[in-house]
């Protein structure tokens, strides 16, 4: 029996060390974000000090690991057998819950699946056992059947769950409060406005981050002796009084040796976030883990003959004293994950973009009702807040808030929101830290990001339902989480805790098949998705002509791809319908939907990039590229008036087409295919030779669909037929004649959009 838990224990373990990867990569990055967007060092001297922070913080996290051993159960009421069953049902819901978010695009949290799957699983264990009465003799209880509230330590569960909660609002508000207040301070001209202000704001920083890193962070740490930590409790007044005027000093001494402060402050803020990160987060990825061997090694040492599902795990009671070799061993694994994961710079743009001061970003998120509702409502009650402000307040705030208009460098934001969104999220993590409260890095750095990004007006009128959409998205992803994690977890703790040892390495060996499988997936799907490497240069590029040329190489595949998407669709179509398959017609509506939104955002990507081109080219060239792109758009709405009365009548089963009007438009349907065909390859070649023929091709076939809608329409006045199938029919050749259209007009705008430019001589 002693084998099987031990092949269990390896097992946690290595998950573990998988966990430990993937959180850096998915977590971790959301405290470079502020560095990296504000472009304070170089990425490698960024990533030097963010890995030093996980590295200390990592080794001071002993503290944390008391949740997972006593947090959320009881121990004293379970088993060794239960217990375990927990803990293998709380790290195998954990792949099981990643694979389904990642597999469906929704964002989760650690925090918030870690706890919840605790929950779940120690929620149906002790449901379990009160059913079955199968209690240990528990000291005090006299007797008395436990309850649920004896098992879970539900005070102590809920604490922790308002709180995680709780920080979404809270982080908000105060990454809006302190933002606000220090952009009055210091204005977007920080550089010419800091005087004797900047040595106050690098002393306050440092100082707190001083208190919370070191002083309470360190409680708790198997590496600090009581000796140590009485002293500082003793002195911790004259200690931040010290420390406040000694860095008051300093940062105001290298502020007039013409260092930049901010820059300094940005570069601690990192290294304290991802300390805070390291200490508050590693819980999350081996806290399980670390309970589940305590507990085997406990059951190895003083069992003396008892079996698993009799000996009482009394020890998981008291703190945990967790080896210092295993905390250098995490932070030694979350350091090389930090270097070595390919997704990490993609998290890290996704924070960027959702607060960047640049509105020509282009948005990653849709609009939603929800966010549209946010804004109009948030928009009406500030417009009637300012309505009531005197003239010249207004004036004097618009002034402290008016931003740069001389960029000499495309940044995400400046360094005094970088600074507050580090020092704060800093503070507050370490907050839930020195309580014992797994906050989540991912809630806190987030919302401190997005309060700041709207006290700094980087919510544009034009940009807000976008930020918004993405703000209700993420969290409403970590809400969605914890449902699905509690639910999860309580279904994998039942199966294996009626289905014993067999049940348990069943669920092993499909969390490992699930785990390559993911693996072999994710490679596929990076291997299909490629890099926009030609809107990075519209969007980042100093240079007129490489933003034109950017430009062309984009726009000719964003038309090329809907050409050859119209093509392949307009045939797909006519030859479900013919056959009467529903699959292809429903997929294919389907399909034009998810080409619409990719040609809605790439219009908009491309059409920002006309801002930074030379201006007389770009106003020469913008009418056209409109028509092309236009003309694209009501190709794909062509498409969808095509397909939908097809489904619709396919769908419920009416009178078919019949053979002889199949006979007669599939000659129609091969030409128009081949002309979209041949208008996407002139596209993608740029080569227009051949362009007087094609045009020509596709009127001939207008007018000779002209004469037929003639003859369809006489015979809908003869009634020789079925009026359904003859009013699809003639929709069909309607549509298709309007294709035709606005493919000429993509032609001719893509002739004029392209041409070589010359320009005016002086």
């Amino acid at each position: 029996m002693e084998i099987a838990y031990l092949l269990i224990v390896i097992f946690l373990f290595t998950l573990a060390t998988i966990d430990l990867t993937v959180g850096v990569s998915n977590d971790a990055v959301n405290f470079l974000s502020s560095a990296v967007g504000s472009k304070a060092a170089k990425l490698k001297h960024i990533l030097l000090v963010a890995a030093l922070g996980i590295f200390i913080g990592a080794s001071f996290s002993s503290g944390m690991m008391d949740i997972a051993r006593h947090g959320i159960f009881n121990p004293d009421f379970f088993y060794f057998r239960e217990v375990m069953c927990i803990f293998l049902a709380v790290v195998i819901s954990d792949v099981f819950l990643l694979d389904l978010f990642n597999s469906l695009g929704l964002p989760t949290s650690t925090t918030v699946s870690m706890v919840f799957e605790l929950l779940g699983a120690s929620f149906i264990v002790s449901l379990i056992k009160i059913s079955t009465g199968n209690f240990p003799v528990v000291e005090g209880m006299d007797g008395v059947m436990p309850t649920i509230a004896n098992l879970l330590n539900s005070d102590k569960a809920l604490t922790m769950i308002i709180s995680i909660f709780l920080s979404v609002a809270i982080a908000f508000l105060f990454g809006l409060i302190v933002q606000w207040i220090s952009r009055i301070i210091f204005t977007f001209h920080f550089r010419k406005n800091v005087g004797y202000k900047i040595g106050i704001f690098g002393g306050i920083a440092v100082t707190s981050i001083l208190y919370f890193m070191l002083i309470k962070g360190l409680k708790g740490s198997s590496l600090v002796t009581p000796e140590i930590m009485q002293w500082i409790n003793s002195n911790t007044i004259l200690l931040l009084l010290g420390a406040f005027a000694f860095f008051t000093v300093l940062m105001q001494l290298l502020h007039w040796m013409k260092f930049n402060v901010f820059k300094i402050i940005v570069l601690i803020g990192t290294f304290s976030l991802a300390m805070a990160f390291a200490g508050n987060d590693l819980v999350n990825f081996i806290g399980v883990t670390l309970a589940g061997f305590s507990s085997f090694l406990d059951f190895t040492a003083n069992a003396g003959g008892l079996r698993a599902d009799q000996f009482v795990m009394n020890s998981l009671s008291e703190s945990a004293k967790t080896s210092p070799l295993f905390l250098v061993a995490a932070g030694t694994i979350m350091v090389i994950a930090l270097y070595t994961s390919k997704k990490a710079k993609k998290v890290l743009q996704t924070s960027i973009d959702l607060t960047s001061q640049q509105n020509e970003e282009n948005e990653m998120f849709g609009s939603s009702s929800i966010a549209r509702n946010i804004v109009r409502s948030t928009t009406n009650m500030i417009d009637g807040v300012t309505r009531k402000v005197p003239q010249n307040v207004k004036d004097w705030i618009n002034n402290r808030f008016r931003p740069l208009e001389d960029h000499t460098e495309v940044v995400a934001f400046d360094l005094v929101r970088a600074s507050v969104n580090l020092v704060l999220a800093g503070l507050l993590i370490a907050v839930g830290t020195s309580l014992k409260l797994p906050l989540s890095t991912t809630y806190v750095a987030f919302m401190v990001g997005m309060g700041s990004s709207l006290a700094d007006r980087a919510w544009s009128r034009e940009s807000a339902v976008y930020r918004v959409t993405g703000v209700v998205s993420v969290v409403g992803g970590w809400f969605v989480t914890a449902g699905a994690a509690f639910l999860i977890a309580s279904t994998v703790a039942s199966i294996m805790y009626f289905g014993g040892q067999i049940a348990m390495f069943i669920m092993i060996a499909l969390v490992i098949y699930l785990l390559v499988h993911s693996h072999i997936r994710y490679n596929k799907k990076q291997q299909q998705v490629k890099v926009d490497e030609k809107m990075e240069i519209i969007l980042k590029s100093q240079s007129k002509e490489e933003v034109w040329e950017a430009m062309k190489g984009h726009s000719s595949e964003t038309l090329n791809n809907v050409a050859a998407f119209s093509a392949e669709t307009y045939k797909t179509i006519f030859e479900a319908f013919a056959k009467e398959e529903l699959r292809p017609l429903k997929n294919s509506l389907m399909k034009i939907m998810v080409e619409k939104n990719v040609l809605k955002k790439m219009r908009r990507s491309e059409t920002q990039g006309f801002q930074r081109m030379d201006s007389t080219l770009a106003l020469e060239r913008t009418t056209w590229y409109h028509l092309c792109t236009s003309s694209c758009q009501q190709m794909l709405n062509t498409l969808i008036r095509i397909a939908e009365p097809m489904k619709e009548h396919t769908d419920n089963s009416f009178t078919p087409l019949s053979e002889a009007y199949i006979e007669e438009f599939s000659p129609y349907c091969r030409d128009i295919y081949h002309v979209l065909n041949d208008i996407s390859q002139m596209i993608r070649d740029n080569n227009y030779s051949n362009s007087e023929a094609v045009s020509q091709r596709a009127k001939d076939i207008k007018h000779k669909l002209a004469t037929l809608r003639k003859e369809q329409t006489i015979r809908l006045h003869q009634k020789t037929g079925s009026l359904k199938m003859d009013f699809v029919y003639l929709n069909l050749i309607q549509e298709s004649h309007e294709i035709l259209s606005e493919v000429r007009n993509l032609l001719r705008g893509s002739i004029k959009f392209f041409a070589q430019y010359q320009p005016e001589e002086k």
